[in-house]
């Protein structure tokens, strides 16, 4: 009983935290070096019209949006990138997976590839956070940024227990670890299927990768995850954001977080984390809605 009250109140502390915890692991450098070389990333292209980039989160890869391609591909010109160290893209070495590297590889990316060009960038859970960055760094390559239960706007409440997260990342096996992670954020109708395709997936990736890639994004001087620092940060933006989310308390902080008057900020039930997975129908509805009314 006591377990399973603990669990439980684990469960509810990432509810109370936006449930946005999947997307990044402790980096063996501080989040403000400056970033190496850019990685050579993995990408697929299809499809006409406006640009769209999909970023998938942490210990994932671009088949995460395999529910949303075909159908985004029919619209627009899509390009599905995998971060560095995840899927296809290359592994760097360690010390190379801060945030800032994440978004080095983006600029990067669409500067040498789609010279003069802007994206709408719809990222997942760490995704969301690099595509936020990148837009606030460099608003003249992103044109807006759509982000998937994305790593903004977490209550400080969530801090120990990503604390926690990362001390087991470290301490343990990253393939034990990052699934029990996910257990938490999952819902109850959440096929099986995706459940055992993350685990799995995550067992096959560097263990370093895993490991690096989650703290700094909510720990450390540059992190925009949680608390005073995510609401400073998404303040600052100014291109429309619309952010989809799993709990009204984190929904109703980041509603005026958001200057851009085309912003908007929504509450999903009957999904987990990967929300694009859970509802995929309703998310390509969505955010094509949107996207066409910007």
């Amino acid at each position: 009983m006591e377990m399973m009250k603990h669990k439980l109140s684990r469960r509810g502390m990432l509810k109370i935290a936006g449930a946005a915890t999947v997307a990044g692991a402790l980096s063996s450098r501080t989040a403000s070096a400056a970033p190496e070389s850019p990685a050579t990333l993995f990408a697929t292209e299809r499809g006409q019209g406006k640009n769209v980039m999909f970023l998938h989160g942490w210990t994932c890869d671009s088949h995460d949006w395999s529910w949303q391609l075909p159908y985004f591909e029919s619209q627009y010109r899509v390009v599905a990138v995998d971060l560095r160290g995840h899927g296809r893209s290359q592994v760097m070495p360690s010390g190379a997976y801060t945030p800032a590297d994440y978004v080095s590889d983006i600029e990067a990316f669409i500067v040498t590839k789609y010279p003069g060009q802007k994206f709408i960038i719809v990222g997942h859970s760490m995704g969301g956070q690099i595509a936020a960055r990148l837009a606030a760094r460099r608003p003249d390559l992103v044109s807006a940024v759509v982000s998937v239960d994305g790593a903004l706007g977490l209550s400080e409440a969530a801090a120990k227990l990503f604390a926690t997260t990362s001390r087991d990342l470290n301490a343990g096996d990253p393939g034990v670890a990052a699934p029990a992670l996910f257990e938490l954020v999952y819902d109850r109708s959440t096929d099986p299927a995706y459940k055992r395709w993350h685990a799995r997936r995550v067992q096959g990736m560097p263990a370093h990768v895993v490991r690096e890639s989650f703290a700094p994004l909510f720990f450390g001087g540059d992190q925009v995850g949680i608390g005073e620092a995510s609401a400073t940060f998404c303040k600052s933006l100014t291109v429309p954001v619309k952010h989809l989310c799993r709990d009204n308390e984190q929904a109703n902080r980041m509603r005026t977080w958001f200057a851009h008057p085309k912003s908007e900020v929504d509450v999903w039930s009957h999904t987990g984390h990967w929300i694009m997975q859970d509802r995929s129908k309703d998310v390509n509805a969505a955010v094509t809605a949107w996207i066409d009314a910007l």
